[in-house]
């Protein structure tokens, strides 16, 4: 039999083998289109390392970071952090279209919370939970007024994205409320849980992202670039403790 018979017949095998796997990998890939998982939390390796996917966000002015885990709760996998009086977050970097995948959902519980936590003043800008979307800079579609704020406000305060919905467990702010945040009106914050009365209890989450940063910013939302998770408490020199569970983005009902 000659080489080029013999390469034929492998290449042949190779195509069958490939189009086998393709038709195996094609019912998950069709029912992962109905949602786009950000943090499989629950798939990932028990340890201190960041879940796969995710990196830490860490702030120069901020000496102490907040611990992260990944850990078993009520039988199920998730993100743990504990902060003592410091601040950071772990974050992924990732880009979605909210025209496509509008709505995320994500499950948290808080252990407690922070007792001098205020949403309008700097000194109380500490929360025992935050799910934060950040959104991609492009200064092709930013007014001259607003790239101009911008350029001030990153030289005042360091890098920052150009719009941020931060969710967030407050400890007396009506849920619902949306507030700029205390340190620069390009971060609208809303809350999501308020008060005691869920603490200690995992909480399922849904929000429709595209509408809440229209009804924020009274635009339309560029792409995503980023979602993070956060708990801190540096302002207020207290202490708290979250658990994160998985975060995915799903097309409007």
């Amino acid at each position: 039999m000659s080489w080029n018979v013999l390469r034929r017949r492998y290449e042949c095998l190779a195509l069958l083998l490939i189009a086998g796997l393709l038709a195996v990998a094609a019912p998950s890939r069709a029912e992962s289109d109905s949602q786009l998982v950000v943090g499989a939390f629950s798939q990932a390796p028990q340890g201190p390392a960041a879940p796969p996917g995710w990196s830490p966000l860490t702030f120069k002015k901020v000496p102490v970071a907040t611990q992260y885990a990944v850990v078993r709760d009520e039988g199920t996998t998730v993100v743990r952090a504990v902060s003592q009086a410091g601040a950071s977050g772990l974050i992924r970097e990732i880009a979605i279209d909210l025209k496509t995948y509008p709505v995320i959902e994500w499950r948290w519980k808080v252990s407690n919370l922070i007792a001098k936590g205020d949403v309008t003043k700097k000194e109380g800008d500490d929360y025992p939970a935050r799910i934060y979307i950040t959104f991609a800079y492009d200064p092709q579609k930013v007014g001259f007024s607003k790239r101009a704020k911008y350029r001030a406000a990153r030289l005042l305060v360091g890098d920052l994205p150009i719009g941020a919905i931060t969710y967030i467990w407050d400890g007396r702010t009506p849920r619902g409320t949306v507030v700029d945040n205390a340190y620069t009106d390009f971060v609208k914050m809303i809350v999501i849980e308020s008060g005691d009365e869920h603490v200690n209890q995992w909480m399922i989450e849904e929000r429709n992202v595209y509408d809440d940063y229209r009804r924020a910013f009274g635009e339309e939302p560029p792409l995503v670039n980023g979602v993070a998770i956060m708990t801190d408490s540096d302002n207020t020199q207290e202490s708290a403790t979250a658990y994160y569970g998985d975060i995915v983005f799903k097309p409007a009902r």
